[in-house]
């Protein structure tokens, strides 16, 4: 007798469908698994057989042959613990074949029969909402991403004999409900800091407001202690609301990634992600045998922050070259290319140079010309240029350090940088657009219109300052991005001075 179960595959963030096909025949008692498995799938075998037999079932002396389709795929992971052991129940009697169509299966399986979650829900249930027709059965801990897409029925389970019980119609699933519902809207995850704890450092803050009004990217260069990594911690304290779209393209990726809660609903922030230098190309970008989301589709929609920037391999910066520029990174492997969101605010931050105080006013540098030319070629010229704001942080006075006034807290820096988010998304609308950030060539044209007195500021800057035509188009979307807190239709010659203000070392350069 046989059997076929549906089931879904990562492939990257996204969901393929898989059939299950399970025969029961006669034979040298045994169980085969063909279809490029991984070890993890190979092992499916002694975890579905155990719960199967402790769920109250026995399965016969017989051969089993479990194909998994199509078969020039490779399968990973454990979530196919479950449509497997439905499939061998089917083949046994246990289960009428007939009502496995209208279902799609996910879920690892433990020893006693219990669903543990799966990897890849929300991917498969957007699978789901293309396709039509099929609903999904997964693990009860998977509840809380189950009811993210409504026009899907997803219903779960804790244990294989709920599954089956629920086949033969003798009791009901759980149906997971509209996780929608009361959703709060929120920024970043603060983790309790707030810029009302940063002592001095005006121009620095004024800089990451207008960094993440535009989401533009930002380098921070100062002495140790001066407050760069202080600084940029606080950014999620002032990130504006997620949209429910950029909500779900997060959830989307951290359920392909393996991160998607325990079941409990969860409060979906914009991601702050902050890999230590010590990282590989293939965990900044993603990448593997079996290609996975890297810390840049992580950040996506939020912050990436990489700090002691010259510290990381330079072959792996160089790698966030095209991801800054096109908002998304192509993968490619022998049979196929995957693609990976990466629409990221990428925050660096650095010393001036190795020993750190080159510049500082109370310490000496010790540091000769050719160790700081060495120091700072670590980070190349092209990577350098997409860094849209470059702010020097100089070491905060004692009379600062020691004044009893209270700097202006993060709400009300969000507050404003929310107001120039909407002016933004209101004039880019109709462009698919969000932030500045975001304008290419032709938008720069169509919305950057400059003052006369804006223009002629510009052109000596370019001239004096031998800016390259990407830092023109940077200081322009700044310039922008500075105007629209001021809610200014056209770019004024004090935006564009405060915008060239913030290219410290092409200027040094």
């Amino acid at each position: 007798m046989s059997a076929t179960v549906f089931s879904a595959s990562l492939w990257g963030i996204e969901s393929i469908p898989i059939q299950i096909e399970v025969d029961a025949s006669h034979g040298l008692p045994q169980m085969t698994l063909v279809g490029l498995p991984d070890q993890a799938v190979k092992e499916s075998k002694e975890r579905v057989r155990t719960a199967i037999k402790n769920s109250g079932f026995q399965i016969p002396s017989k051969k089993i042959i479990i194909n998994l389709a199509p078969a020039d795929i490779k399968k990973e992971g454990p979530s196919f613990d479950l449509p497997i052991a439905i499939g061998i129940l089917a083949c046994l009697g246990h289960i009428p074949p007939e009502k496995l169509e209208s279902y799609v299966f996910l879920g690892e399986l433990a020893l006693d029969g219990s669903l543990r979650k799966a990897k890849g829900v929300l991917p498969a249930i957007l699978m789901l909402k293309k396709e039509k027709g099929k609903s999904l059965i997964a693990p009860s801990a998977n509840l809380f991403e189950s009811g993210l897409v409504p026009e899907v029925s997803v219903y779960t389970a804790a244990h294989l004999i709920e599954v089956i019980s629920f086949l033969n119609r003798e009791t009901a699933l759980a149906r997971a409900e509209n996780a929608w519902e009361g959703f709060g809207e929120t920024s970043g995850s603060s983790g309790g800091f707030d810029f009302s704890e940063v002592k001095g450092q005006f121009q620095a803050k004024r800089a990451l407001e207008i960094a993440v009004g535009g989401a533009h990217n930002i380098l921070f260069v100062g002495p140790p202690g001066s407050g760069k990594s202080m600084l940029a911690r606080r950014i999620p304290s002032i990130l504006p609301a997620l949209e429910r779209d950029e909500a779900l393209e997060i959830l989307r990726i951290r359920s392909a990634a393996g991160f998607s809660g325990n079941g409990q609903p969860m409060t979906v922030h914009r991601p702050f992600r902050a890999p230590h230098h010590t990282i590989s190309s293939a965990g900044l970008i993603g990448g593997g045998t079996f290609p996975k989301p890297g810390e840049i589709s992580l950040a996506h929609h939020g912050v990436l922050f990489l700090d002691e920037l010259p510290e990381f391999k330079k072959d792996v910066l160089e790698t966030l070259r095209a991801p800054m520029e096109d908002g998304e990174l192509t993968i490619s492997r022998a049979k196929t290319s995957l693609s990976f969101p990466a629409r990221f605010m990428l925050v660096g931050a650095m010393n001036p140079c190795r020993c750190g105080f080159l510049g500082d006013p109370k310490k000496s540098c010790h540091c000769s010309l050719g160790q700081i030319m060495a120091y700072r070629a670590k980070i190349s010229g092209p990577l350098l240029d997409r860094f849209d704001l470059q702010v020097e942080v100089p070491p905060v006075p004692y009379r600062e350090l020691t004044s009893f006034g209270s700097p202006e807290p993060s709400p009300c820096i969000r507050e404003r940088v929310k107001k120039a988010r909407e002016v933004q998304r209101e004039r880019l609308k109709k462009d698919s657009l969000r932030t500045n950030s975001q304008m290419g060539e032709r938008e720069i044209r169509k919305y950057c219109d400059l003052s006369p007195a804006g223009k002629k500021l510009l052109e000596m800057a370019m001239k004096e300052l031998a800016f390259s035509a990407r830092a023109y188009a940077r200081i322009l979307k700044v310039a922008r991005t500075i105007s629209d807190f001021e809610n200014c239709g056209q770019i004024q010659a004090e935006h564009i001075a405060e915008a060239v203000q913030y290219r410290s070392l092409d200027r040094q350069g």
